[in-house]
């Protein structure tokens, strides 16, 4: 007798479903705006407001357990007061990696969460490498565009999405009224989770890129698809390879991260009251 394999469940219905018990296990129910927090940038999240609810991502279904120092793995629901405005209701989601095996169906579950639970804006936020000199370490920088060098999509089937004006430039000038300072910069995503050969990080330089990393794009994509507006953000946590002779490692990327967390945090605060 032959078995018959049984059809993976499809991912909206997956995340619908966790949207559901969302509202249920947080009393909110529906959120404005998402964000999912990367290296240097956790902080933040205890900028935006009072914290409605916490859990752990995994309660939820779809979600998977983080493997990486450094990256939460809660849920948090908060509420953002807003001076002569209705409050908002954020939501802060935990990030998997494209290289932690799991899949883009993963990477791609929170943003689909979130739009189930009623966001229609995103913030996404990342360490990186720079491959500018003159951007030094600890310096935010707003993401204008990228290139996804993953070889990989969160899409799935005859799927045609505009990503022309992916990285929302009203939201980046809106950013841009906090932080008058901030420069702009296009942001590649490798696999991962080795850091990038000084060969590939010039090779992303001819092709356009200043910034390199191993999240984001993937997820901005996912956002599109379902129609959410999309504002993006990198930090500068070290020279990329090749561009500096120093040798790169994790721990470096934290720790430029927890010193340039007041500055990301009082950005990223002021950005989303405005939104």
């Amino acid at each position: 007798m032959t078995e018959t394999a049984t059809a993976p469940e499809d991912p909206f219905t997956v995340a619908e479903e966790a949207a559901a018990d969302l509202a249920e296990r947080t009393g909110v129910p529906r959120h404005d705006v998402a964000l999912i927090l990367g290296s240097g940038w956790a902080a933040a999240a205890d900028e935006l407001g009072e914290v409605v609810a916490t859990l752990p991502a995994t309660d939820l279904p779809g979600f998977v357990p983080p493997s990486v120092v450094g990256h939460a793995g809660t849920i948090r629901s908060i509420l953002v007061a807003r001076d002569g405005a209705q409050p908002l209701r954020a939501l802060v989601l935990p990030r998997s990696h494209y290289y932690e095996g799991h899949g883009p169906r993963a990477v791609a579950h929170g943003v689909r969460v979130a739009a189930a639970a009623g966001c229609r804006t995103i913030v996404l936020t990342n360490g990186c490498g720079g491959l500018d000199r003159t951007v030094p370490a600890g310096s935010p920088v707003l993401i204008s565009d990228h290139l996804n060098l993953t070889g990989a999509t969160p899409l799935e089937g005859p799927t045609f999405v505009d990503l022309t004006d992916l990285y929302a430039a009203d939201l980046r000038d809106l950013a841009r009224t906090v932080d008058p300072s901030l420069r702009e910069g296009v942001y590649a995503q490798f696999h991962g989770p080795q850091y990038e050969t000084p060969a590939e990080v010039r090779m992303a330089g001819v092709m356009g890129a200043s910034l390199v990393g191993m999240s984001t794009a993937l997820e901005a994509i996912a956002a599109r698809h379902v129609g959410m507006k999309v504002l993006g953000f990198s930090l500068v946590t070290n020279l990329a390879a090749g561009v500096s002779d120093q040798p790169l490692s994790h721990e470096e990327v934290l720790q430029a991260g927890r010193d340039a967390a007041p500055r990301c945090a009082a950005l990223l605060a002021g950005v989303v009251k405005l939104l």
